[in-house]
């Protein structure tokens, strides 16, 4: 039995951006109608689990300029529009949207707002048109794996030699336009470094503090020392 992936939408009045969140996705399959229709097939998990879906969307499409990029935690759509404008929502008007279709916010502009492009520097794409709809993309598993998630690390392209790095995405985790980072893992070495080097200049300060503190404790006692020297002297040499 398949499963349904999550699929998260946001629009501009000329395009539709499509991201089915899928890690690690295998044999994926992508095709699009120039009527709308959407349709997305392939495997993941550790037990090769099914997961498909199947979209009508609001309005005929641009296949041949429409793009898509497959990465290692999800594949990313460009559609273009027939018609430059606004759809109410994802799925045709007579229709309900799935439970498992969710808005991209992080995309989102009101249509009173129409914001810039999406960033998509150093995402590898490829043609919808040029590829007969995409159909069995399982040969991409190795460009997923080289260029997965680098939408927010613009101008970075063909980094795939970059996976003995193990996972940034540990680090830039959290700073929005640069999710999909995950084959490129820990930087925790990083972070004990920083670590180490912050302890270390806290025990300099710490002896730099210390020394100072001895020389000004010398120098009082010294101070102390020649006051009885003289007050010694004074005292001895008025009973000669």
């Amino acid at each position: 039995m398949s499963r349904h992936p999550e699929v998260r939408w946001a629009q501009r009045i000329d395009k539709v951006y499509i991201t089915v969140q899928l890690a690690d996705a295998k044999d994926a399959k992508v095709n699009l109608e120039p009527d709308g229709v959407f349709s997305f097939s392939a495997t993941a998990g550790t037990d090769g689990n099914l997961y498909e879906s199947k979209l009508d969307l609001n309005d005929k499409v641009n296949v041949e300029e429409s793009k898509i990029s497959v990465g290692v935690r999800s594949i990313f759509c460009i559609v273009e529009k027939a018609e430059a404008k606004w759809w109410k929502k994802l799925v045709r008007d007579d229709q309900k949207a799935p439970h498992f279709v969710k808005v991209d916010w992080d995309k989102w502009v009101d249509e009173d707002d129409d914001g810039a492009d999406v960033n998509v520097d150093g995402m590898d794409f490829s043609n919808f048109g040029g590829m007969g709809g995409m159909g069995g993309m399982g040969g991409m598993g190795g460009m997923g794996d080289m260029m997965g998630g680098m939408g927010g690390m613009g101008g970075m392209g063909g980094m795939g030699g970059m996976g003995g790095m193990g996972g940034m995405a540990d680090m830039m985790g959290g700073m929005g336009g640069m999710g999909g980072m995950g084959g490129m893992g820990g930087m925790d070495e990083f972070e004990d470094e920083s670590d180490d080097e912050g302890w270390s200049s806290y025990c300099v300060f710490l002896l730099v503090l210390i020394n100072f503190h001895m020389l000004f404790l010398l120098a009082k006692c010294n101070q102390n020392f020649l006051m009885k020297c003289k007050l010694g002297k004074h005292y001895y040499g008025s009973l000669v």
